[in-house]
């Protein structure tokens, strides 16, 4: 009987290539990590210079509130100055001539004729109880009279509108029905048309109360209130 035979001994240099195997990575794994590394590293940037954008647009937000605050407050205060000297010198005093008008729809559609039909279409009153804001001027106040009978209007506040436009405003944006409920909304939407003039919420209601140069395009993206 012969003793059984010795295990194999391996080499130097088969021992140095198992090793070297046990910690090979493939070329597609490390290109994928570098990839994904650059990608993370792409977002976090992103990411940085979001937060410091938002940062900056809430500092210009604030600015601008605080500026038409403040120019509210002045015409308020011009005004009653104005009735008090009329009054102490024994005048009156001619109110100014309001520009901006809030309109609802107050009637359906039953017996109505179609010039009628025709202007409750031009101002967007396609349901009994919609409300829009329209510009006042002779064409307007015509149309008006026109179809008095199915609306009621007045001359709104600047609390009626901001009132309307937080709590009750919705934008047009790609023929969508979207609440205003960020500011970033009325910025994509209307800072290119406006050339950056209207850029959030508080713009709107001031270009809406006192009919400014964008007055045409931010009543178009505001979507009947309802």
């Amino acid at each position: 009987n012969y003793p059984p035979p010795p295990p194999p001994q391996l080499l130097p240099c088969q021992a140095v290539t198992m090793a070297d195997a046990a910690t090979f990575v493939p070329e597609s794994v490390l290109k994928k990590r570098r990839t994904q590394d650059e990608l993370k590293a792409k977002r976090a940037a992103a990411a940085v210079a979001a937060r410091r954008k938002a940062k900056d647009a809430r500092k210009e937000y604030f600015k601008r509130a605080e500026k038409y605050v403040k120019e509210y407050k002045q015409a308020e205060r011009a005004l009653v100055r104005q009735r008090r000297q009329a009054k102490a010198t024994g005048n009156y005093f001619a109110e100014p001539q309001a520009k901006l008008a809030l309109v609802v729809r107050i009637r359906g559609i039953m017996g109505v004729s179609p010039k009628v039909r025709k202007i409750l279409q031009l101002l967007r009153l396609r349901q009994i109880h919609n409300a829009v804001f329209v510009r006042v001027n002779t064409a307007t106040l015509k149309m008006l009279q026109l179809v008095a009978p199915y609306i009621a209007w007045g001359y709104p506040s600047v609390k009626v509108v901001r009132d309307l436009v937080y709590k009750r405003g919705f934008g047009k944006v790609n023929k969508q029905r979207i609440p205003l409920t960020d500011n970033t909304v009325v910025e994509n939407t209307l800072g290119a048309k406006t050339k950056g003039a209207i850029i959030c919420v508080e713009d709107v209601v001031h270009e809406i109360f006192t009919v400014g140069d964008n007055f045409k395009a931010v009543n178009n993206f505001l979507w009947p209130f309802k």
